[in-house]
């Protein structure tokens, strides 16, 4: 079988809700499509789901995450935050803990073995009745083991953490951690078992397919190495779940590259604007970087090859520019810094996708065109 690049790029901006809108109604099922949400800028996450959903709003995405969770906010690919359909939880929670490198932490920091169970086992039971913040869970942790996993030993931003606290993301992966609402500026933490009875993390072999054959459909045809880039993980890990997969192999351009089996279908051509924010699953998990960030949109959208660290204007499935936004009590403020001057076409283009970004945060939009002077996001 082959395809195209352009052919490629085109269905997977139908499949991301980026060619149109999908249903209201699949808003929870659209976060699963795209693999999970990024929610290390929680704004930017509601803004990025919303936008694929018709009539999608960033309400509606809390509603989903606080009040009906369909929606689980935890740590995903790369050990950052996601938010997954509550339905897929089990299958991400059971890969990412079979792939998750070895511990970075040296002797003395690290946690054995048996203390990391231990203190896993003490966060399950901390969370099972409520939400905590860092400090609270803490103090439950030490109590439930021992002051061992209080002792400050791990570098942190402008000081210490406590041992205990490099348990956070394998506690999520067991199944036994997510996050709760936010209380005023801080952050807490609950066991996903509170939202979704009988939840238990899917076993390592069935839930490493599920989630290459979830990758593929939505960031394919892709290679062995890009599904290791994408996670986070050794290709050696990777390269063992291709193999055993049931997937076919294609040509992109020449390239060689692979789908689910029997997922031949592709688009004809890419088109459509779209403003991304930031980390927007499209742009971090396509490739080849090469063609999706083409001539000068590498020095400008990319920080160092990571993508995702400018929001971007995405012309016929690929970045066009950089844009930013500063929002007020009731307008947003959008400057957009196309790479190439626009036309009269795509300068209306981009004012209705900054009305609708506007939009999705109850605020009407105020759109410049200009050069960015925002550096990227950490």
């Amino acid at each position: 079988m082959r395809t195209t690049f352009e052919r490629a790029t085109a269905r997977r901006l139908a499949r991301h809700g980026l060619a149109g809108p999908v249903p209201g109604d699949r808003l929870a099922a659209q976060a699963g499509v795209m693999c999970g949400v990024h929610a290390q800028v929680m704004s930017a996450a509601e803004i990025s789901l919303a936008l694929r959903v018709e009539g999608g709003t960033r309400e509606a995405v809390r509603e989903a995450l606080w009040s009906d969770h369909a929606l689980i906010k935890t740590y995903g690919p790369r050990g950052t935050v996601h938010v997954f359909p509550a339905a897929d939880l089990a299958v991400w929670a059971g890969a990412l803990g079979a792939a998750a490198p070895a511990s970075r932490f040296a002797d003395g920091v690290r946690l054995t073995a048996a203390q990391e169970d231990e203190v896993v086992a003490a966060i399950g039971a901390a969370l099972s009745g409520g939400e905590l913040t860092a400090d609270e869970l803490g103090d439950e942790v030490v109590a439930r083991t021992g002051p061992w996993a209080g002792d400050l030993v791990m570098p942190a931003f402008q000081g210490m953490w406590p041992r205990w606290r490099q348990a956070i993301n394998v506690a999520a992966h067991r199944g036994v951690l997510c996050f709760g609402p936010n209380r005023g500026r801080k952050v807490t933490y609950t066991n996903p078992g509170r939202f979704v009875p009988g939840f238990a993390p899917v076993a390592a072999g069935e839930a490493d397919a599920a989630v290459l054959h979830r990758f593929l459909h939505a960031y394919g045809p892709a290679t062995p190495q890009q599904f290791a880039q994408w996670l986070a993980v050794s290709k050696t890990w990777a390269a063992r779940v291709f193999e055993t997969a049931d997937i076919e192999r294609v040509t992109v351009d020449g390239a060689e590259a692979w789908v689910n089996a029997g997922d031949t279908g592709f688009g004809e051509e890419p088109s459509g604007v779209r403003l991304l924010p930031y980390f927007d699953a499209y742009v971090v998990g396509s490739h080849p970087r090469e063609r999706l960030f083409p001539g000068r949109a590498v020095s400008r959208a990319l920080d160092g090859g990571q993508a995702g660290t400018f929001p971007v204007l995405l012309v016929d499935g690929v970045v066009a520019g950089v844009w930013h936004q500063k929002a007020g009590r009731r307008r947003t403020a959008i400057t957009v810094e196309a790479l190439d001057e626009p036309g009269p076409a795509l300068r209306a283009a981009i004012e209705e996708q900054a009305e609708r970004i506007a939009a999705i945060q109850g605020l009407t939009a105020a759109l410049t065109f200009g050069e960015i002077t925002v550096g990227a996001h950490a």
